[in-house]
């Protein structure tokens, strides 16, 4: 197993497909770890390879007592940090709900390390006081659920209701303190980037995809959109076959 250290605490990667193809950062969102890929690795590792993290206080990385408020910027900073640890550049990045949120930061912050990115079924920019309200409820009642519990567990162990009450907290001191997602505005990206979505993400109120992506890309001619038609949340999984055509598309320009 493969780690590197980041601000004191140990971080878990791993590695998937051959060497001599482009790179392809594959990053998860809240409650879940690097597993959530489980699915889709086959897949892309016979194109790319592929690189996935446990973020700290998930799956196989190490538990911190408190997880930051700004947690999908520090989330950048120790995607950063692997990068460089590794020697790559003119990675592709695919950010996965918190994990789309992580890798637009990311963009943002290190242009010279990233190719492009595909952020796929995210809140947006800034927290929504209604969607917050709508996950810290959604959780508490989660944890009665048995499929839920069992997919947790086999994420992150048997601590995972502490990791699930970590997330949770910083969700909610992010919406309550901090509010932007991002340090830098839009205006600055320097990176291609690829907003996907379900119409049908139970997650999100009713046309929230195409209202936030109409915005992001009115504000930066960078930035494309793909909103599918089904499929539950995320749409990465549930439109699997069909996004992935279309990243290798993107990628490949």
């Amino acid at each position: 197993m493969s780690y590197f250290n980041y601000d004191g605490a140990k971080v878990f990667y791993e590695e998937f497909g051959s060497d001599n193809v482009e790179l392809l950062l594959l990053l998860h969102g809240n409650t879940v770890s690097s597993k959530f890929f489980t699915p889709v690795i086959p897949k892309l590792s016979e194109r790319y390879h592929v690189i996935t993290i446990d973020f700290i206080g998930c799956g196989k990385s190490e538990r911190i007592e408190k997880w930051p408020a700004d947690l999908w910027f520090d989330w950048a900073n120790q995607v950063a940090a692997l990068i460089k640890q590794l020697g790559y550049t003119g990675v592709n990045v695919i950010g996965c709900s918190g994990g789309a949120i992580a890798a637009i930061n990311l963009a943002l912050e290190n242009p010279e390390l990233i190719n492009a990115v595909v952020a796929d079924s995210f809140e947006g920019l800034n927290a929504n006081p209604e969607i917050t309200e709508q996950i810290r409820m959604g959780r508490n009642l989660a944890k009665e659920n048995e499929g839920f519990c069992s997919m947790s567990r086999m994420m992150h162990g048997e601590d995972w209701e502490n990791v699930l009450d970590a997330d949770t907290d910083a969700v909610v001191n992010h919406a309550l303190n901090v509010r932007s997602f991002c340090h830098k505005s839009l205006n600055d990206l320097k990176v291609r980037l690829l907003l996907t979505g379900s119409s049908e993400d139970e997650m999100f109120p009713e046309n929230h995809f195409s209202r936030l992506f109409e915005e992001m890309c009115k504000t930066t001619e960078l930035a494309e959109s793909h909103l599918f038609e089904h499929g539950g949340h995320p749409a990465m999984i549930s439109n699997m076959d069909e996004f992935i055509s279309i990243c290798d598309e993107f990628f490949a320009r």
